[in-house]
């Protein structure tokens, strides 16, 4: 849970901040504020759940602030800390929702109980929320894009047995495991040039409109009907398994060609549908959906406001395979620096492919597709490829100096090491540069106050990843080594003659007692002590 401390007394919020053990306890502070203002802005860019908070403060005062909050986010927990014992105050604090009123001087232990009853009434509020009735109720209103999104990675081959057996059971999908498919793709024809109601810019509606009819037109047929990546309205059809698979397609051509006759009908404009031209089982889909993709691009051939099966003439089945999964695991092994993994998976890719490659076009081909996937992989990392790549970047330029397979599969496995050895090197690069920044804070700006959120925020990360980096390049927290040097500042200060209260200032410290108290703390003496 985060925390925000709301008091303008400077010394009391230093206290409450670091005299209490918060992060024992599961709560970090995230901010202290000493204005209602201040604070406005401080919960606006750290969404805090708790806020201890004084009721006498200037610019903003307690109780206008805890309004505000309270309409903003009714589930904030609010704790009033108040040097005012006094009953009006009290009912108008508990009037606006604050969680409960402390009169101070309140210990260390009392506030921290208090935050730690605020955290658990929270978390219960929350899961009194997300009841089991709310959740169904929201799985029902996200089930059609879930379902979408199955048959999304079905059709393009994402999914292994195992997982489309899982996953249609999950969303309550009837797929009958031996039973046969049939995939058919229906898209909108181009607009011509005279059409005048719609242009480009209404082709999604056209097609939101197109899946709309499809699914209301084919409700009594067993099939399902969702949207591909390009908007492309997919219908899967399961068969009756004592059909023949050419009397079952023979019938879905029928069906395909009357709903395009539909949906001329109803938008007054033309679409076309390809159709797979075997059946298969669920194994087999992204194998149909192809063939589908393939029947309907015929259309710039055969024209539009046709259902086209596919058919072997239209070009033989390529010897180039996608094969998402294996892919998906490369770019995987990579990004999380798995060398052993990476080779595994690429000499998978390797004997699917070109190992099978007899003739030098086939070869080609299969050099263009590891050269396009590697590109792919590096580019999205924000990488330029010469550099990734080094010598062996000349085989991107020119594929035709590799000469013999064992020779590609070398460079291939080249790359790989050289992917892997790049971003190891950016890694170390990133986080030296960082770390060296924070430090070079610290020793210009050792005068002033610093959090560990507040560099946090200048540099544009969360606190909890530069707190983890911080400890893991120096070896200390970062609370620790920022304490090191205003201390170690602090000491030279004195040993050179300062007052103390010149001293305290130095290091960011305008208390000089707590300044004191801390000194003595760490270095087992008085800062007077040292001076003199």
């Amino acid at each position: 849970m985060n925390l925000l401390i709301v008091e303008d007394e400077v010394r009391l919020r230093n206290a409450i901040a670091n005299n209490i053990p918060w992060e024992k306890h599961g709560i970090e502070v995230v901010g202290q504020a000493g204005n209602g203002m201040e604070a406005l802005r401080l919960i606006d860019r750290k969404k805090p759940e708790i806020i201890l908070l004084d009721l006498q403060m200037p610019e903003m005062d307690g109780l206008t602030l805890a309004r505000q909050l309270r309409q903003d986010d009714p589930l904030l927990k609010i704790i009033v800390l108040s040097g005012h014992d006094d009953f009006v105050y009290a009912q108008e604090a508990l009037g606006l929702g604050v969680m409960k009123y402390l009169l101070k001087p309140a210990g260390d232990e009392e506030i921290l109980e208090t935050v730690l009853e605020a955290a658990d009434r929270l978390k219960s509020e929350l899961e009194q929320r997300h009841n089991e009735d709310e959740l169904k109720q929201k799985w029902k209103l996200n089930l059609p894009n879930r379902i979408n999104e199955f048959f999304q990675g079905w059709l393009n081959g994402k999914y292994e047995p195992w997982e489309i057996e899982q996953k249609s059971k999950v969303l309550q999908l009837d797929l009958q495991k031996d039973a046969e498919y049939a995939v058919a793709v229906v898209d909108m024809d181009p607009l011509s040039e005279d059409e005048t109601r719609f242009s480009k810019k209404d082709i999604p509606l056209l097609q939101f409109s197109l899946s709309s009819i499809v699914k209301e037109s084919l409700m009594a047929t067993s099939c399902w009907v969702s949207t591909d990546y390009a908007g492309c309205t997919v219908i899967v059809f399961q068969l009756d398994g004592n059909e023949e698979p050419g009397i079952a397609l023979q019938k879905i051509n029928a069906v395909t060609e009357k709903l395009l006759l539909t949906v001329r009908s109803c938008l007054r404009l033309s679409a076309s549908a390809g159709i797979s031209g075997i059946t298969g089982n669920q194994e087999d889909m992204n194998r149909l959906y192809v063939q589908a993709v393939r029947a309907l691009q015929n259309r710039i051939v055969l024209g539009y406001d046709l259902a086209i099966p596919y058919r072997e003439e239209q070009g033989r089945e390529p010897e180039l395979t996608c094969q998402p999964n294996l892919e998906k695991a490369l770019e995987i092994a990579l990004e999380t620096g798995d060398g052993d993994k990476a080779i595994e998976t690429l000499t998978a890719l390797w004997d699917s492919g070109m190992a099978k490659a007899e003739t030098v076009e086939d070869m080609h081909e299969h050099i263009l597709y590891f050269t396009s996937l590697f590109i792919c992989m590096i580019q999205k990392q924000g990488w330029p490829v010469r550099e990734v790549a080094g010598e062996d970047y000349v085989y991107f330029r020119n594929h035709l100096e590799l000469a013999a397979k064992e020779q590609i599969l070398s460079w291939l496995q080249r790359m790989i090491r050289a992917y892997l050895t790049y971003a190891s090197q950016r890694r170390k690069s990133t986080s030296h540069s960082m770390i060296k920044t924070i430090l070079s804070l610290v020793e210009n700006e050792i005068d002033q106050e610093m959090t560990l959120h507040a560099v946090a925020d200048r540099l544009y990360v969360n606190s909890s990843y530069l707190s983890r980096l911080f400890k893991q390049e120096t070896g200390k927290a970062f609370s620790n080594y920022v304490l090191e040097r205003k201390m170690e500042r602090a000491k030279a200060i004195l040993q050179e003659g300062a007052r103390v209260y010149d001293a305290a200032a130095g290091v960011g410290y305008t208390d000089v007692s707590y300044f004191t108290r801390v000194f003595r703390k760490y270095w087992g003496v008085t800062p007077g002590e040292v001076r003199h």
